[in-house]
């Protein structure tokens, strides 16, 4: 008894502040100025900390997975609301499409940021002696090591060989870690409304909840870790913008549009609401709409 209280109490809680309509529409400057401010934070950090190991248990387990935690944890919790309000499998796959949009774009940007960055970069040998001709530098010499560049080679194929690889590179880890907490952010953003509607929320519907506030809270942290330990700013400031802008373009754009054949429509849209439209004909927010009722 006094656990379920307690998961009631934490959930409506998280539930309240997620739902905020501050929080929904302010969220994403947030993000960005993690990823602006963030690398500020490597002054005060200690490079002995075991957050500056690569080989941590956190990145190894869920860093390059980050999509697939957020998919199943979001997946179940979309799953769950959608089902309990309008017993309907077809409504519920049409909202979980919207993470499939999320794994195909997440695929499709690897894809192309590899062919970038192999098109710009170059692949360089350090050479440990000096080249014929060259004299070796005198002791206490400050000159910069010999590089010879090798024509032909991949990024992953340089960097397989032990040589070095300079180029144009956007964070991937950051560009995941903006996208998986945006999309955390608004998915579970509609639970708020639902609870204050009356709607069933059983233990299962709450516990999967509030896995998906631990997972965004997890994400926030990794993401911070990234930043203040291993600072690379050009390419993470652009790996963060394009997260932003994939989710400006997602759920502030195309989402927008209201459900259809080719669109899946926002989170709560027949949920929390029927969609209504303004006087342009524009659709409403579930959170703007005024006499929303569970349909």
């Amino acid at each position: 008894m006094f656990l379920n209280s307690f998961l009631v109490v934490i959930t409506d809680l998280a539930a309240g502040l997620l739902g905020h309509a501050s929080i929904r529409r302010h969220f994403h400057l947030l993000m960005s100025g993690l990823v602006i401010f963030g690398p500020a934070l490597s002054m005060w950090v200690s490079p002995y900390s075991v957050f500056a190991k690569k080989t941590h248990f956190l990145y190894r387990m869920f860093l390059r997975s980050a999509l697939g935690w957020t998919c199943v944890f979001v997946g179940s919790f979309v799953f769950l609301l959608s089902f309990s309000v309008r017993r309907s499998l077809t409504l519920s796959l049409r909202h979980l499409s919207r993470l499939a949009v999320a794994g195909g774009l997440w695929q499709g940007f690897r894809r192309v940021l590899s062919v970038l960055e192999n098109t710009t970069g170059s692949c360089y040998e350090l050479l440990s002696e000096p080249l014929e001709g060259k004299t070796a530098s005198a002791p206490g010499d400050s000159a910069q090591p010999l590089l010879l560049l090798r024509e032909g080679e991949s990024k992953a194929a340089c960097l397989n060989a032990g040589m070095l690889w300079r180029g144009y590179e956007v964070s991937e880890d950051t560009f995941l870690l903006c996208l998986c907490c945006l999309l955390l952010a608004e998915e579970t953003a509609v639970f708020g409304p639902y609870l204050r509607l009356g709607g069933p929320s059983g233990g299962p519907m709450r516990i999967i909840f509030l896995l998906c506030v631990l997972l965004l809270s997890l994400w926030i942290f990794l993401l911070l870790c990234l930043l203040a330990y291993f600072p690379l700013f050009p390419t993470q400031l652009l790996g963060g913008a394009l997260g932003c802008l994939s989710w400006r373009a997602l759920y502030q754009g195309w989402y927008r549009l209201g459900p259809s054949w080719y669109c899946p429509g926002r989170p709560g849209v027949g949920l929390l609401t029927t969609e209504k439209k303004d006087e342009d004909g524009k659709p409403v927010e579930p959170d703007q709409a005024n006499n929303a009722t569970l349909k």
